[in-house]
C-alpha cells in the first residue's frame, strides 16, 4: 500500500491482501496471483494489510505513526520582471568573432580534463568522449555493453542550458531535456520511451523571483513536456542552498548562483555498434552534411557562447517549439541508422551549427565546402551560424541522399531538412553566401584554436612540455591516426583445438585491495578457454588457498592501496614479506609449466617480485609520468620479436590499445640496461606513434618510458608485465577506434589464446 502524512498532498488508506503465505511458486498460480485485486487506495489516513488466511491485520495503524507529522510549508513565489536588451551582430566580423568563441571555455576542447580519468575500465565501454583516428573529444552519448558478449548496452547523454534560465527559465529547462534526446540519439536506442532520465536542479531558494523560476520550469518539464514525450523522470537530486550571504563591514552581501536543470538521459541500447560519431568520413565515396533544425529557422542569440564572448545576455533565448517535432526527429534519426543511411551525426548544441560543423571536421581531418543560403538571411548570417537551436548535423552519402529526403519527409521533418554541402578530403573549411565565400580557413589553424584553452589549462597543471607537444601534434597534417597493421588473423582462434577437448585450465586472477580490473580480466582468459578463479591475496596470505592448484596466474590493475604505497610496491611487499605468500609466489615462478602476466598494477607489482622469477633481473622498477599525472588515453603499441607466450605469432603488429596509470614509466637502474633488454628481445611492446615508429614524444608515449618500452618477458617468455590493458579490448566493439576489417575479436585476445595454446 501506499499514503502520505498528514501534512502531504492527501493521504490515502491502503489494504493489501497477501493470501497464504505457502502459497503455491508454481508459475501458473503467479500468474493468476497478478490478475488478483491486492488491495486498494482510500482517502482514511491509515495503512492496513490483511491476511486473509488467518483473517488476521499484521499492519493496522495510523500513518502519521510512519510518517510522523511534518509542518506545512508554505513558499511565495514571485515573478520578478524581466530587463534584457537585444544583442546586435550587425558589423562583427564571422573569423574575429569565430575565434571568441572557439577559446571560450564551455566550447572549446575539454582534453585536459578527459584525459585524466580511466575511461576503459570494465572492459565494456564501446563509446567514450574521444572519437576518431586522431583522438578528438567531441563524443555525443557515452555507450557500454550489457556484457562481455553481447551487443545489447547501454547509452548515457547530458543536457545543460543554464544561461538560458537568466532570461527564461521553463525555456532553459525544456532545452535541457531537448539536449539531453538529441546527444542520446547518436545511439541505437529502440524508441523514445525507453529513455529514462534524471533530473539535477539547483536554485537559490529564497531569492527574490528565483522561486517563481523554479515553480514554472519544474512545471513546464515535469508537468507538460516530459507527458508528452512519454519519458518518465524517476530518480534525481536537488540542491536549494546556491546562495551565500555574508556581512562585509556594514554592507550585506549576497551570492547566488542561477536555476540550473542538468539532465542525465539512460536508454537501453539495441546495438552498440551502430552508434553514430561526429568523426566526417572521406573513404565512403561523396558524401553530403545535413542540417536537421528543429528551431524552425528562429536563430535566437539569447545566452549564446556569442553572446558570452561579447559580454551580452542577449533577449530572446531558444526554446523547443514542438514535442512533436523533437518525437519525430528521435524517430527518423534512428531509422535512418538502421537502414544505414548516416555516416555521421553531431548535435547542435554550445557555440551553434559553425561549431557542430567544426568539431565534425576536426574529428575526421578533413574539410567542407557549404552553402548558407538556404538558412540564412543576409542581416542576420552570424545568428543563423551560432544560434544554439535545437537540431543535428548528418552526414550522407550522396547516393542515399534522395532517400533521406524521403525519410524526413514520412516523419513530418521534410520543411526542417537542409542540405548544406559537401565533404572533402582537404584541409581547407568554406563556407559561401550569396554567391561570396563568408569564410576560407584551415582545419588546422581553427583546431588549434578551438584546443588552446585545453593546452593552456594543461600547462598550467601539468608537465608543460607535454603539453606543448600535444598541442603541436595538431600541426602535422600528414599524421594517419590510430591504424591497425596486424601479421595475424585476429579472428583465428589458435586455441580452438584444446578448448575442443573439453578441459578448461584454471588460472587465478589475482586481486589486492584496491584492483579494479579483475572481471574483465577473467573475461578475456575465459573466452579463450580458461576456467578463470578469482583470488584475493586475503586467501593466500591466510592459507584458504594455493597457487599449487594453478598453472597459470595473472595480476590485475586497479589501484592498490590507493598507490599511497607506490603503484604496484605495497602489494608486491604484501607478498615479499609474508613468510607464506613468498614460498607459494617462489614455487609458483620456479615450476617449468607455469605462465604469468602482470598488467597496469599488477605490471608493478610483478617488476618488484623480479628476485623471486627466473629471468627478470632485468626488468624495471615502473614510477610517476614525466607528465605528472594519471594519463587515461588510446595510443598504438608495436610488438617486437620475443619469446614471450603471449605474443606468440604477433611480432610486427601494430595496434592501439589502452593505457590508465599514473606511474608507468619503466626506469632502470642503469641508462643502457633498456637498451640491452630490447637487443636481447626481452621487450615485448613498445609505444609506437601513428608512423608505427618507437615513441619517443608523448602523448604517444603517454609516460616517457625509454625507447618506448611498455612491456617486458623473462628469459624463456612464460613471464610477461606490460601496463597497457590489452584484457579492456579483447572484443573489437570496446575499442576507442576500430577498423572496419576487424570482426567480433579485437587483436589483443590472440595474447590471451597464445596463453591458452601454450599450456596444452
Amino acid at each position: 500500500g501506499a499514503g502520505g502524512h498528514e501534512g502531504g498532498h492527501g493521504g490515502r488508506r491502503a489494504l493489501v491482501d497477501i493470501g497464504r503465505p505457502d502459497m503455491e511458486r508454481d508459475r501458473g498460480h503467479l500468474e493468476q496471483q497478478r490478475d488478483r485485486h491486492e488491495g486498494q487506495a482510500t482517502e482514511e489516513q491509515h495503512l492496513s494489510l490483511r491476511d486473509t488466511h488467518f483473517n488476521t491485520l499484521p499492519i493496522d495503524l495510523p500513518m502519521p505513526v510512519l510518517f510522523g507529522k511534518a509542518p506545512k510549508m508554505q513558499r511565495q513565489a514571485r515573478a520578478l520582471p524581466r530587463k534584457a536588451k537585444p544583442f546586435i551582430t550587425t558589423g562583427l566580423n564571422l573569423t574575429a568573432v569565430l575565434e571568441r568563441v572557439l577559446c571560450l571555455p564551455s566550447v572549446a576542447s575539454k582534453s585536459f580534463l578527459i584525459t585524466i580519468g580511466d575511461r576503459s575500465i570494465t572492459g565494456m565501454v564501446a563509446r567514450e568522449q574521444m572519437v576518431g583516428p586522431w583522438q578528438v573529444p567531441v563524443a555525443d552519448a557515452a555507450v557500454t555493453t550489457q556484457t562481455f558478449d553481447t551487443y545489447r548496452g547501454e547509452a548515457m547523454a547530458m543536457g545543460e542550458r543554464t544561461p538560458l534560465a537568466l532570461l527564461d527559465a521553463p525555456a532553459s529547462g525544456r532545452m535541457a531535456i531537448a539536449e539531453a534526446i538529441t546527444n542520446i540519439a547518436c545511439a541505437r536506442i529502440g524508441k523514445l520511451s525507453d529513455i529514462r532520465l534524471s533530473a539535477n536542479w539547483m536554485a537559490a531558494a529564497g531569492h527574490p523571483g528565483e522561486d517563481h523560476k523554479l515553480y514554472e520550469t519544474v512545471r513546464a518539464v515535469g508537468m507538460e513536456l516530459c507527458p508528452e514525450l512519454g519519458i518518465a523522470i524517476p530518480v534525481g537530486k536537488d540542491s536549494m542552498s546556491m546562495r551565500t550571504l555574508w556581512q562585509d563591514g556594514a554592507q550585506r552581501k549576497c551570492m547566488a548562483a542561477p536555476l540550473s536543470l542538468i539532465v542525465s538521459a539512460f536508454a537501453p541500447v539495441v546495438d552498440v555498434r551502430k552508434t553514430l560519431t561526429p568523426q566526417l568520413l572521406t573513404d565512403q565515396g561523396d558524401s553530403s552534411l545535413v542540417l536537421l533544425d528543429l528551431g524552425l529557422g528562429s536563430n535566437r542569440l539569447g545566452g549564446s557562447a556569442l553572446a558570452q564572448v561579447h559580454g551580452e545576455l542577449g533577449d530572446a533565448c531558444p526554446d523547443l517549439y514542438s514535442a512533436s517535432d523533437l518525437r519525430h526527429f528521435f524517430a527518423f534519426i534512428q531509422e535512418a541508422m538502421e537502414q544505414n543511411l548516416l555516416l555521421a551525426y553531431h548535435d547542435r548544441s554550445d557555440g551553434g551549427l559553425i561549431v557542430t560543423l567544426l568539431e565534425m571536421a576536426f574529428a575526421g581531418r578533413c574539410g567542407f565546402d557549404l552553402s548558407l543560403d538556404a538558412i540564412a538571411s543576409a542581416p542576420a548570417l552570424l545568428d543563423a551560424l551560432f544560434a544554439e537551436e535545437l537540431g543535428a548535423v548528418v552526414q550522407v552519402r550522396a547516393l542515399d541522399l534522395p532517400r533521406l529526403r524521403e525519410l524526413a519527409e514520412e516523419h513530418g521533418l521534410g520543411d526542417l531538412c537542409f542540405t548544406l554541402g559537401a565533404v572533402n578530403s582537404s584541409e581547407e573549411l568554406v563556407l559561401r553566401f550569396g554567391g561570396e565565400t563568408v569564410l576560407r580557413d584551415s582545419r588546422v589553424r581553427l583546431q588549434r584554436l578551438w584546443a588552446q584553452t585545453s593546452y593552456r589549462l594543461q600547462s598550467l597543471r601539468d608537465n608543460s612540455e607535454c603539453a606543448q607537444q600535444e598541442y603541436d601534434l595538431i600541426l602535422d597534417t600528414k599524421n594517419p591516426g590510430l591504424h591497425s597493421q596486424l601479421t595475424y588473423d585476429p579472428s583465428e582462434d589458435v586455441a580452438a583445438p584444446y578448448v575442443q577437448r573439453g578441459r578448461r585450465p584454471r588460472i587465478a586472477v589475482l586481486r589486492e585491495q584496491g584492483v579494479n580490473g579483475q572481471l574483465e580480466m577473467a573475461a578475456a582468459f575465459h573466452r579463450a578457454g580458461f576456467d578463470a578463479i578469482d583470488v584475493h591475496m586475503s586467501d593466500l596470505i591466510s592459507g584458504a588457498r594455493t597457487l599449487d592448484n594453478f598453472n597459470a596466474l595473472v595480476a590485475c590493475g586497479g589501484f592498490s592501496y590507493g598507490d599511497v604505497l607506490g603503484a604496484g610496491e605495497g602489494w608486491a611487499k604484501s607478498i615479499l614479506f609474508n613468510a607464506r605468500a613468498r614460498a607459494q609466489f617462489e614455487a609458483f615462478f620456479q615450476r617449468p609449466n607455469t605462465l604469468g602476466l602482470g598488467v597496469c598494477n599488477g605490471c608493478q607489482m610483478f617488476s618488484n617480485l623480479r628476485e623471486l622469477i627466473p629471468g627478470a633481473s632485468h626488468w624495471s622498477r615502473f614510477v610517476r609520468n614525466v607528465s605528472e599525472r594519471f594519463e587515461g588515453r588510446t595510443v598504438q603499441v608495436k610488438i617486437p620479436a620475443s619469446p614471450s607466450v603471449f605474443f606468440s605469432g604477433m611480432a610486427g603488429s601494430l595496434f592501439p590499445v589502452p593505457v590508465a596509470h599514473g606511474e608507468g614509466r619503466a626506469e632502470f637502474s642503469a641508462e643502457p640496461l633498456a637498451q640491452r633488454a630490447l637487443d636481447a628481445g626481452l621487450v615485448i611492446m613498445q609505444y609506437a606513434d601513428n608512423y608505427g615508429a618507437p615513441a619517443q614524444g608523448y602523448p604517444s608515449n603517454p609516460n616517457g618510458s625509454p625507447l618506448g618500452i611498455a612491456g617486458l618477458c623473462n628469459d624463456d617468455g612464460r613471464f610477461s608485465i606490460l601496463m597497457p590493458h590489452p584484457e579492456r579490448v579483447f572484443r573489437a566493439v570496446t575499442n576507442s577506434w576500430r577498423s572496419s576489417s576487424w570482426g567480433e575479436d579485437g587483436p589483443t585476445l590472440r595474447m590471451f589464446r597464445n596463453a591458452r595454446a601454450w599450456l596444452d
